[in-house]
């Protein structure tokens, strides 16, 4: 107790004026002070926050139309708030911001406003203090405990459906909640600080009461009278420090978890040591009450303050190394953050250049990029000419030159050469963001697997408590002398070894792990199923254009077959493909760059088949055969013929129909990736089936597949044609992965089993997958699978741990093994095994970061 909590002194004067309730979070406002105001229908309402007043104007009704508490409040919930800082409407207790003391808001006859907030006190004195120097004692508790960033969304690691603004403890598992994305400011560490602290004084205090509770049965200590009832006070004292000061975090969040019903590990903690502490205060205040089924041959009534002590001092070693080990599992979400710079060169419409934080960037704005400089944002090169290391982001060590017109990408590194770029996707929009917030969203989602752990968890503590009250049953009953008191020890044994957190922690920490390291080497996964699914694929869809070619193709060659020449063609060509963002009409327009081209009426996109509209007052149609005949025109057997010998070449062949006659060909050829046919090759040995799916034409498609080795080719198929293939394989009994980068393939996408699409493609199909490649490198599937391997392994492993030592542990401490061995567990051995237990289901999941998987190695 500091000298301020001690110098409260008596006395209560009236509380302040009424104060009004915000009708987002029921918070208490005072309306004098408060800075958020809003009127809605003629009444003027009070906020606590901006972000409180934010939500009310977006929809009054809402809020209005419900009571404060169930619309849900924008604070945190902290079993004890920040000192400082005003509480959540629900909070269990807050802090005077002048003495530190626990104070119940709900209660409290002192309070006072400041700056919006309303502050609690534990006594008239501290609140007269705050109202004179408020801004001493804020700044004192800012120091005591760092702030966190408004509006810093926190989560439960088990259970992420868990969210609130700033910290506090899950309300389901009671576990501490941590950010739903780390900062990237660096961690200063300052949660395991004051665990470590805390571990340490429980420790100092500790170790007394055991040496006194044990040293006369390990080595013979006996104290005379008086020092014998000295030491017992002793022992007693400092035991109820431990227990009520050390254990008082375990025993609010095993109340808690009563409020709605949902047991958990502290539900038992806080059990088996309240009932051991309860017992041994009146056992040693009132020995007298006792009968003689609790004495033993001394006819003196056993006291375990040391087992109580010892439990709470374990429990915290727990935490402790929890907490340090689950600090390591968001190591690579930490990294992918800091690959951002803070701050970008701006230059002004007159040229000057200035330097501006990263948040001040906006879409358009003009930036520069000095030689070993991060990129800031997504972009085009407007001038200059440099290499850029996008190893960050793809795993690809070699710089990739970048000249006017290419695309930049946000935290890539500038080499060789000064670069001016425009901004073109800036804060959430850019790569390196949606990289970060499909990590997290992976981290965080539920795989199919959880729900084994699930349904256990939902009866685990029940059953633990049933089987407590069995020991002690069975150990008065049939138990040695004095049976009560063994039989307390049994109970309290089975409560404290019993780890529903081990349980539940197997999954999802694996799952933050894996997609970490899956994010290091240009696998981004969007949620924990496609995690589990993608090592159960037997077939793998592969689109052509862009996943197995390199998706930019060129105009290989115009064929005339009418009066119109090469040239007229190709201008009516790219004429009605300008509008379209096709790779294969891009080779068109590409090929007629620097020619005038004329406008296009009527345009008209049809899927799978081509486009036509008017061009210079002519019917222009440009497409497959299936769009000649739509049109009722037959190439005769001279174009046929040239066309099926452009295609066995490998080109796509498109025909040019002009005022309802076929004018002319158009090849477009598309080269495959380098590394496309080895990349087939072992996903063949991996035991994958390959199936090859395009709109182009089957001549062209079976010259591809022979060359590359695919099992399995479907040509001149639609957008849905491609769904249609998917589904059909599927009902086959495959588990089908298909992989693709385009819009067209976003139907199927979102058909198959697993869908994987190209970092390289389009925004639709990476919406519609759930596996991204961030380089287009068809070789991080087989990355990915040996990923899922592991991942799933490493969760059976975690799984069948928390399994076996629940399984055996808990007949352990019934005392099973007593009537063959004469062993009985201590409950202090039984808190440290129920403590390792959650660190070693941890540290197993950290070992996914050293699994090898081939192919890169992360940068």
């Amino acid at each position: 107790m500091n000298s301020e909590q001690a110098s409260c002194c008596q006395g209560s004067p009236p509380a302040p004026a009424a104060s009004a309730i915000d009708p987002v979070c029921g918070m208490r406002v005072d309306p004098a002070t408060t800075r958020h105001s809003a009127v809605h229908a003629g009444q003027t309402f009070h906020f606590c926050c901006a972000g409180c007043k934010a939500k009310f104007v977006a929809s009054p009704a809402a809020y209005l139309s419900a009571a404060p508490a169930a619309v849900g409040s924008c604070c945190a919930r902290p079993a004890v708030s920040a000192p400082g800082h005003a509480p959540a409407p629900d909070a269990d207790t807050v802090k005077d911001p002048v003495c530190g003391m626990a104070v119940d808001p709900h209660t409290a006859t002192q309070q006072a406003g400041h700056a919006g907030h309303t502050y609690y006190f534990c006594s008239a004195r501290c609140r007269e203090k705050f109202v004179v120097e408020p801004a001493k004692y804020l700044d004192q508790a800012a120091a005591a405990a760092p702030p966190v960033a408004a509006g810093t969304v926190y989560t439960c690691p088990m259970h992420p459906q868990i969210r609130q603004v700033g910290p506090g403890h899950c309300p389901i598992c009671g576990m501490a909640l941590e950010p739903l994305l780390p900062g990237t400011d660096a961690d200063d560490g300052s949660d395991l600080r004051a665990l470590t602290r805390r571990f340490w004084t429980l420790t100092a205090l500790t170790v007394p009461v055991l040496a006194l509770a044990m040293g006369p049965h390990l080595f013979g200590w006996h104290l005379p009278s008086p020092w014998d009832r000295l030491s017992g006070w002793i022992e007693a004292l400092l035991g109820s420090v431990v227990v009520l000061w050390g254990g008082a975090p375990f025993f609010q969040r095993g109340w808690r978890s009563l409020q709605p019903w949902h047991p958990n590990m502290y539900t038992l903690i806080a059990l088996g040591t309240g009932v051991a502490w309860v017992y041994s205060a009146v056992a040693f205040l009132a020995p007298g009450i006792f009968p003689a089924s609790f004495r033993d041959m001394h006819a003196h009534v056993a006291v375990y303050f040391e087992s109580a002590a010892v439990i709470v001092t374990l429990v915290t070693l727990g935490d402790f190394l929890e907490l340090r080990a689950r600090r390591r599992t968001g190591a690579a979400l930490k990294a992918l953050l800091g690959l951002a710079p803070k701050t970008a060169h701006r230059l002004g419409a007159d040229g000057g250049e200035s330097e501006v934080a990263l948040d001040a960037v906006r879409s358009g704005d003009m930036l520069r990029v000095r030689p070993g400089e991060k990129v800031p944002v997504d972009g085009v090169v407007i001038d200059g000419a440099s290499h850029v290391d996008e190893s960050m982001l793809t795993g690809e060590p070699m710089p990739v030159a970048k000249l006017k017109d290419d695309r930049l990408t946000g935290g890539t590194v500038n080499q060789d050469g000064a670069l001016t770029m425009r901004a073109e996707r800036v804060g959430a929009e850019t790569m390196l963001a949606q990289i970060v917030a499909m990590v997290a969203q992976a981290q965080r989602s539920r795989a199919p697997l959880q729900r084994v752990a699930d349904r256990v968890a939902a009866w685990f503590v029940p059953a633990v408590v049933a089987s407590a009250v069995l020991a002690f049953g069975a150990w008065a009953w049939l138990g040695p002398d004095p049976k009560l008191a063994h039989a307390l020890i049994a109970a309290v044994s089975v409560l404290i070894i019993a780890c529903p957190c081990a349980l539940g922690l197997a999954t999802p920490i694996s799952i933050m792990v894996a997609s970490g390291r899956g994010a290091q080497h240009g696998v981004l996964f969007k949620d924990a199923s496609a995690i589990e699914a993608l090592r159960d694929i037997d077939t793998l869809v592969l689109d052509k254009t862009g996943t197995l070619t390199e998706g930019k193709p060129a105009l290989k060659q115009v064929i005339a077959l009418g009066a119109l020449p090469r040239e007229r063609l190709l201008r009516l060509a790219a004429a009605l493909e300008q509008p379209s963002e096709h790779p294969l009409a891009r080779a068109i327009v590409n090929a007629a760059a620097g020619e005038a081209l004329p406008t296009v009426d009527d345009f008209r996109t049809l899927t799978g088949r081509g486009v036509q509209g008017r061009v210079d007052a002519s019917a222009v149609a440009l497409g497959n055969a299936r769009l000649l005949q739509e049109l009722g025109i037959a190439p005769d057997a001279k174009a046929a013929a040239q066309a099926e010998q452009l295609r066995s070449d490998g080109a796509t062949v498109m025909f040019l129909a002009v005022d309802g006659a076929l004018a002319g060909l158009l090849a477009v050829a598309d080269r495959i990736k380098p590394d496309t046919a080895k990349v087939i090759a072992a996903l063949h040995r991996d035991g994958l089936r390959i199936v090859m799916l395009t709109g182009d034409n089957a001549t062209t498609a079976q010259a591809v597949a022979r060359e590359l080795g695919i099992d399995e080719v479907h040509a001149d198929v639609s957008p849905a044609d491609k769904a249609a293939v998917v589904a059909a394989l599927k009902a086959e009994g495959r588990r089908v992965a298909m992989a693709g980068d385009g819009i067209n393939d976003a139907p199927a996408l979102a058909v198959a089993d697993v869908g994987i699409a190209m970092g390289s493609g389009t925004d639709v199909a990476m919406e519609s997958a759930q596996v991204t490649l961030v380089r287009g490198d068809l070789g991080a599937i087989a990355r990915a699978r040996a990923l899922s391997r592991a991942t799933v392994r490493n969760i059976h492993q975690n799984l069948f741990f928390a399994f076996i030592y629940n399984a055996a542990g808990i007949p352990l401490a019934a005392g099973v093994l007593y009537p063959w061995l004469g062993l009985m567990l201590s409950p202090m051995v039984a808190a440290l095994a129920m403590s390792l237990s959650s660190v070693s289901v941890v540290s197993n999941a950290l070992r996914l970061r050293r699994v090898p998987l081939g192919g890169d190695q992360p940068a």
